[in-house]
């Protein structure tokens, strides 16, 4: 189906309106007779499209996802000059997302529906590429996997403590800190060189960063395996000598 056709359709119409009202009026303002309305629909449309009113906010919630990918990727560098400061892109990007966005962005954290699933994983994706560039640049002092888990939950946390703080009480130095906070518990002030830290954890997570996705080498279940392996030597932080 063409892109226009896609606009164009009853879907699509009736999601772009059950956004505008969420994101104006929040999740109250979204009931089928206002949706369809908005849409210059009748009512029954909607349940023939999504069911009921959650399968409509699981299409919103996919439909936010798509735009949030979306930016991602626009901000998204392959091979950044400075891997720190990409860090720090991104986490303002998502964090911008959520703070602008904020009843679009309930809705997503709380889908459930394989659609949303498949555009979280998507954007998971793009975290652990920006975590793999900076193992492999020498700048990680954690693991690869508490490294997304921090950038994660910190800005995540930032989102909603900012939406949670009286609105003359926010300090957007907060979210200044928040980020710094995170970039130094997981990078280091300067990248390691290949000699400053030696032992079999140092040596898997250099191996880790620069295994390819896609190498021919070895099948889909050895490539499990060793990167299975590697996770537990990178973990293992009593084989590392400083």
């Amino acid at each position: 189906m063409a892109t226009r056709d896609i606009i164009d359709s009853p879907r699509h119409r009736i999601v772009e309106a059950a956004v505008e009202l969420l994101e104006t009026g929040g999740p109250d303002a979204v009931s089928t007779r206002a949706v369809a309305a908005a849409a210059g629909m009748q009512p029954p449309a909607i349940y023939r499209l999504f069911g009921d009113k959650e399968g409509l906010l699981e299409a919103v919630a996919e439909h936010g996802y798509a735009q949030f990918l979306e930016s991602k990727r626009a901000l998204l560098d392959p091979e950044p000059q400075d891997a720190v400061q990409d860090l720090r892109r991104g986490w303002d990007m998502v964090v911008e997302f959520g703070i602008s966005r904020p009843e679009l962005f309930a809705v997503m954290n709380r889908a459930t529906g394989r659609g949303a699933d498949m555009a979280h994983r998507a954007g998971l994706e793009i975290l652990h590429g920006r975590v793999r560039r900076l193992a492999a640049g020498g700048w990680l002092r954690v693991d690869e996997e508490l490294a997304a888990q921090v950038i994660q939950a910190t800005g995540r946390g930032a989102v909603i403590t900012w939406h949670s703080t009286p609105a003359d009480r926010r300090n957007p130095e907060l979210l200044t800190a928040l980020r710094e906070a995170m970039v130094a518990t997981i990078t280091r002030t300067e990248p390691m060189v290949p000699a400053a830290e030696t032992g079999p954890a140092a040596a898997a997570r250099a191996l880790r960063a620069a295994l390819p996705d896609d190498a021919d080498v070895l099948s889909d279940a050895e490539q499990l395996l060793l990167r299975e392996w590697l996770t537990r030597l990178a973990a293992d932080r009593g084989a590392t000598q400083a």
